[in-house]
């Protein structure tokens, strides 16, 4: 007899019964009145459970649910069952949603959540940082009102999704963005938002890249295949022939160096990084590039050096030898006959400096800052005087950036130039070791 329902009709079958054999043995009054009482009785605990309940029900808390008699026990008990699997079943919602949030959080991207009438719902950091979006006093607003440009706001009235637009930020100094709605359930939609000004940099770099290739492959070209034509049809004379051919194998050296230094830099980009276990012996490259600028130089320029001994550096010797070796080419190129190139090392247990100092024509300020691009040039002219591709720099610039080197550049108009290549200390090797290891071999 477990059912609650069963235990309370047999309370009042008992009640019934204790009546009777009252009514019996002390007369119909008394047992009638012995089942009034035992009802109001059982009425008075129903009518307290019940209130209990309400006021419950009002205010309901796991650790406040009331306690009952009888059928009101169990009644409660089963009440306490349900409320403590909801009040689970709410907690494991609560940390669904607050896992939802977290992610949302966490995207790089911008999301938001908008409703049927594209009203704000929530959105994340992302969405803050990309539209100028706070949580706190956006949501419930229309988004075209929030974000109110043109472009975005015929995108989003059009209802046509099936494509991202372009963007450009008013906050966060005008970044690049990538903005489309996604519709998903019943009337929903996000409106998601992607920074893409680092790919349109990219993008842009690429164009320029393949520009400057095509120009500077172009000029060459041209120049063989005209004297090419000319020493076809015209019937010149051995001397002037001669000329024309050492002007043409000119102009195919230089479209060679092009090809070369283009190999080099999409090496430089595409190799593992250099090991620390590499060792580059920085006396013997140093007296290599010394070498290679006086042969350059012909004479022309005083050029010294003075390197501090005691130090070598972890890493590529070829992709070192050729960002010190561009540094000083670049120094004679740039100096005019009878100036001074000084070539510079100093190194000690917290890093390294190489630095190639000249007595040239110096740099404008607005220049600087681009001299690493690809194929720039202060002087284009000179530069074709020079023999120079344009990729020096920018060879020297990857090739310190694979070994956390940086480069410094100091330059005044007229007065010369100072580059500095700084080697971290990681990257800077006692020479002692180098003799220890040569040693156990």
């Amino acid at each position: 007899m477990n059912h609650p329902l069963l235990r309370t009709a047999a309370g009042v079958a008992m009640l019934a019964a204790v009546a009777l054999l009252a009514g019996l043995g002390l007369g119909a009054a008394t047992g009638w009145a012995v089942l009034a009482l035992g009802a109001l009785a059982l009425l008075a605990n129903h009518v307290a459970s019940l209130a209990a309940l309400i006021r419950w029900l009002k205010q309901p808390r796991a650790t406040s649910l009331p306690e009952g008699r009888g059928a009101w026990d169990e009644a409660f008990s089963l009440l306490h069952r349900f409320e403590r699997a909801a009040a689970r079943e709410a907690d494991r919602l609560s940390h669904a949603l607050l896992r939802w949030r977290q992610a949302g959080e966490a995207l790089p991207d911008g999301v938001v959540i908008l409703d049927a009438q594209n009203r704000v719902e929530w959105c994340n950091e992302g969405a803050g940082r990309h539209f100028g979006l706070d949580l706190g006093t956006d949501v419930g607003r229309p988004v075209i009102n929030l974000v109110r440009q043109p472009e975005f706001v015929a995108y989003v009235e059009a209802e046509d999704y099936a494509h991202a637009i372009p963007l450009r930020s008013e906050h966060s100094g005008g970044l690049s963005l990538s903005v489309q709605v996604i519709p998903y359930g019943e009337a929903q939609k996000l409106l998601l938002s992607r920074d893409i000004t680092r790919l349109e940099k990219v993008e842009t770099t690429r164009r320029d890249f393949v520009a400057n290739v095509s120009h500077e492959l172009r000029t060459p070209l041209t120049v063989l295949a005209g004297f090419l034509e000319t020493v076809r049809e015209l019937k010149l004379d051995p001397q002037r022939t001669r000329d024309y051919m050492n002007l043409m194998a000119e102009q195919a050296r230089r479209m060679q160096r092009i090809v070369e230094d283009l190999l080099a830099l999409s090496n430089l980009e595409s190799s593992p990084e250099p090991s620390l276990e590499e060792r580059v012996n920085v006396q013997s490259l140093l007296a290599r590039v010394m070498a290679d600028a006086e042969a350059l130089s012909g004479g022309r320029h005083h050029i010294t050096l003075d390197a501090a001994e005691g130090f070598d550096i972890a890493g590529a010797d070829d992709e070192i030898a050729s960002a010190f070796g561009n540094l000083a080419s670049n120094a004679v190129r740039y100096t005019p006959e009878g100036g001074t190139v000084r070539l510079i090392w100093r190194a000690s247990d917290g890093g390294a400096e190489f630095t190639v100092e000249d007595t040239g024509v110096g740099i404008e300020p607005q220049h600087i800052a681009r001299l690493t691009e690809r194929f720039y040039r202060v002087d284009r002219g000179r530069s074709r005087e020079t023999g120079g591709t344009g990729l020096g720099l920018a060879i020297v610039k990857h090739a310190l950036m694979r070994h956390q080197a940086t480069l410094d550049i100091q330059s005044e108009p007229g007065k010369g130039s100072r580059f500095t290549a700084r080697i971290p200390a990681r990257r800077v090797l006692p020479v002692a070791a180098r003799t220890q290891d040569a040693a156990t071999a």
